[in-house]
Parts: C-alpha cells; sequence; structure tokens
C-alpha cells in the first residue's frame, strides 16, 4: 500500500490502460449459461471513468514532480533483503493529515 501525496493520477491512468489492453477477452458462455465469473471481472474492468477538471489538473502538476531513482531503489533493496522498517508513527501522522485535509475540503464544498 503506498501511502504518500505524490502518487501520480496519470501515470496510474496509463498503467490502467495499458493492463486493459493486455487483458484477453473472456470467452462467451454458450446459450442458456452463465458467465464466467472472469468475464465478469473484464466486464466490470470496462467501465469508462471520467475525471474531474481538478483531478486532471493535479495528475499534470504532480507529473512534473521529483523522481528520486536512488531513493526508491533502496526501498527496493531493503523490502527484498527483508531489512525494511515501517515508521508506524510517520504513517499515522500522515493518515491523520490526510484525513484532515479530505475532511476540510468536504466542509468547505458544503459551505459553497
Amino acid at each position: 500500500m503506498k501511502i504518500d501525496n505524490h502518487a501520480d493520477p496519470a501515470q496510474a491512468l496509463a498503467r490502467a490502460a495499458a493492463n486493459k489492453q493486455q487483458a484477453k477477452p473472456a470467452a462467451a458462455a454458450p446459450a442458456g449459461e452463465a458467465a464466467p465469473r472472469s468475464a465478469s471481472r473484464a466486464a466490470a474492468a470496462g467501465v469508462p471513468v471520467t475525471l474531474s477538471h481538478n483531478v486532471r489538473g493535479a495528475a499534470v502538476g504532480r507529473a512534473n514532480a521529483d523522481f528520486n531513482a536512488e531513493k526508491v531503489d533502496a526501498i527496493k533493496t531493503a523490502i527484498s533483503n527483508g531489512s525494511y522498517r515501517v515508521n508506524a508513527e510517520a504513517v499515522a501522522d500522515k493518515m491523520l493529515e490526510n484525513a484532515y485535509e479530505t475532511l476540510s475540503r468536504a466542509q468547505q464544498q458544503r459551505s459553497h
């Protein structure tokens, strides 16, 4: 799970679109039979999504954000060799900060 405000929604959407194109279509079920579960999942994955202007603007702004490849590699290495430790206090602080921001935005929207 990634907990950070620097996730790039534009890249996530591009990956989702690429995965969708690579996915094989499910075989059609013969008449009178229920479609297999994978077919219903494939159908659910094909639902179109529209992003608001605010989200699209945030995605563009974050696309220009700095990316520290060395830090990513260091974390990958620590995870793979079992030495990565999660700072529970930092995670909790970030969760509280995100919740505060979300609630503040919701309150601002209600007052307008």
